[in-house]
Parts: C-alpha cells; sequence; structure tokens
C-alpha cells in the first residue's frame, strides 16, 4: 500500500501524517525535531512512504539532506505554495497543516524546491556574516561622523586604517569625548579586522575553485561576487535555459493580466537578495569603473540612453546572470567582443 507522509517540523517537536492512495489518514502523532526521530516513526508507521513533504524553512536543508542519507524519499515543498494549500483549512494547529502537506504530496499538486549542497550553504554562509560585519563596520563609522559634528568636528574623507587616526586628532582636546569615542573606535577596529580575517577567507576558497576563477573574468565580478553566484547557483544544470537565471534572482518585472487589463511591474526581488545586490554593484561597475570596451558595456551604455542609469544597471545585472550562468555551463570564459561570443 502507498503512503504519503507530511510533516510540519517546529524546532522542539513535528508533527507527522501518514496518509494513504485514498486520502484517509492512517496514523498522526507528533516526535522530536531530529533526523532519526523522523526516520523511526516513519519506518514504523509509513515504511511504505511514496514521498514524505515538508516545507522550506530554516531547519529544512539539514533534516532533507539527513533524511535522504536514511534512504527515506524526503521532497523539500515550496512555502508559498504550501501557504496557499493550507490556508483553506479553517483551524491552524500543527496536526492540521502536517495532514494538508501529506494531502499535497499525495495530490502532487507542489513544486518542489531544489535543496543546495552543505558546501553551498557554508560558503552562502560566510558571505552573509561578511556582509553583515561589512554593514556593522560603516554603521559604527557613520555614528561616529554623526556624533562629531555636533561639535564641529569634522571627520572629512578618511578611509582605511586613517579613519581612527583623524577622530582621535580631532577630539585629543576634548577629553569626554575621547572617554565616548575610544570604545567606539576599537569596536570599529574589531569589526574592520574581523571583516579583513573573514576576506582571506573568501580569497582562499576563490583560489581552491576554478568555477570561481573563471566567473571571474567576466568584467565588473570580483571574488565576492563570483563566489556568491556559485554558492546560489550550486549546480547550472538545475535550470534548463540560462534565460530563466534572471527570474530565478528576482531580476525580471511583475506580470499582472486579468481581462483587458495587462501590465508589467517593478522587478519581483525574489530569490537570493544578498547575490541580486553584488550583481547590482558588479553591474554598477562595468557601467562606471571599467574602460576596457565590451559587447555587454555597450548594450549596457546603449539601454542607459533610452530608459535610464538605473533600470539599465538592473537590466545588465540580469543580463551578466544569464552570461555567468551559460559560462560555467560551457566551461568558458567571458568573450569580450560580440562576434567572438556569437
Amino acid at each position: 500500500m502507498e503512503l504519503y507522509v507530511g510533516l510540519d517540523v517546529s524546532l522542539d517537536m513535528t508533527a507527522v501524517c501518514v496518509l494513504d492512495g485514498s486520502g484517509k489518514v492512517v496514523w498522526r502523532g507528533r516526535c522530536s525535531s531530529t533526523p532519526d526521530a523522523i526516520a523511526g516513526v516513519v519506518h514504523e508507521h509509513a515504511p511504505a512512504a511514496v514521498r514524505i513533504g515538508l516545507e522550506s524553512g530554516l531547519l529544512s536543508t539539514w533534516l532533507v539532506h539527513e533524511l535522504r542519507k536514511l534512504g527515506l524519499p524526503v521532497i523539500c515543498l515550496d512555502a508559498r505554495h504550501a501557504k496557499a494549500a493550507l490556508s483553506l483549512q479553517i483551524n491552524k494547529t500543527d496536526d492540521n497543516d502536517a495532514l494538508g502537506l501529506a494531502q499535497v504530496v499525495r495530490t502532487g499538486w507542489y513544486r518542489e524546491v531544489a535543496v543546495k549542497s552543505m558546501d553551498s550553504h557554508t560558503i552562502r554562509t560566510l558571505l552573509a556574516a561578511r556582509a553583515h560585519l561589512v554593514s556593522q563596520r560603516q554603521t559604527t563609522a557613520n555614528l561616529i561622523r554623526g556624533l562629531l559634528k555636533t561639535f564641529g568636528l569634522l571627520v572629512g574623507q578618511a578611509g582605511g586604517g586613517h579613519f581612527a587616526v583623524r577622530v582621535r586628532e580631532l577630539i585629543v582636546d576634548h577629553p569626554a569625548l575621547v572617554a565616548i569615542m575610544e570604545p567606539l573606535l576599537t569596536a570599529w577596529q574589531t569589526l574592520r579586522e574581523q571583516v579583513a580575517d573573514l576576506d582571506r577567507q573568501v580569497r582562499v576558497r576563490a583560489r581552491a575553485d576554478a568555477r570561481v576563477r573563471r566567473l571571474m573574468t567576466a568584467p565588473g565580478v570580483g571574488v565576492v561576487v563570483a563566489l556568491a553566484y556559485t554558492a546560489v547557483i550550486d549546480d547550472p544544470a538545475r535550470l534548463a535555459k540560462s534565460t530563466s537565471v534572471g527570474a530565478y534572482l528576482g531580476l525580471t518585472p511583475r506580470r499582472y493580466q486579468s481581462g483587458e487589463v495587462d501590465y508589467d511591474g517593478h522587478i519581483s526581488r525574489c530569490g537570493d537578495g544578498l547575490l541580486r545586490s553584488y550583481l547590482f554593484e558588479a553591474a554598477n561597475v562595468l557601467l562606471s569603473r571599467i574602460t576596457k570596451p565590451s559587447w555587454l558595456k555597450t548594450w549596457g551604455e546603449a539601454l542607459s540612453k533610452r530608459v535610464g542609469a538605473r533600470k539599465a544597471k538592473v537590466a545588465v545585472a540580469r543580463k551578466l546572470a544569464v552570461v555567468l550562468h551559460r559560462m560555467w555551463k560551457d566551461e568558458q570564459e567571458f568573450r569580450w567582443t560580440m562576434e567572438r561570443a556569437a
């Protein structure tokens, strides 16, 4: 008898529901949110499970990998699709959600989420930690600048290690400000050192990865952008067409069509926001700082004249994402002229 299992996962407990092929409840219960506990319940109450479904979430990556190692047919469901199905229920409970997820995998009305490798998640975590520390460092520096302006002390242009030197020069004759600013400068310096340490880790990973070095041949693409791209895409074969990368990363416009109404809106902003911001920065560098001519820069500059600089940068970011996917899939470096690309 074919059985289908729905798992509603929380931090401590997981609600489990087992259905047969006709949708009849075979067993309902709860267990600890660990792979061994879930596998034990499935082996006991659903040994002939055809599909086991759980929503995408914070624990889904770990659980899916561990449960697949134990030989269970686990699939990760798109949380948006699952929410649309579960919202039809009158009462919102964990047990009802598990029942709804079991019905979803039984009927096949779901979109499966590709679960990336743990190595890709490790790289993504490294980049997220670096981005957070960079943001905190800049926030601390801006706070120091703003506080000093109250006393007529302007830091001005002082980048890198010169920032702390400049601040100390300004407050040397103000003992009260020295006592206030020194802890902030210490925090700023600590953040700067930790960012440098993460930057070293990023460079080490980039040197060891031939895919990253190949993607870095594209204009505007540095170590961070290339590493983020490989971590988010993980496997280029997941996308049948390179042109689908733009939609996957939320760089294509939303569309609304109903009856006689049909219009395109702003970009969807779906997918990984960190990589999307990095691609936008790469597009900005390509259009404003890269001097070497290329077909991509020429295309972006022409588009900028027609639709404006900001929209052109978004379009170049999308085009760059498509090009990087094709480079990765074909294992070729960036081609600077359209003739060679053709």
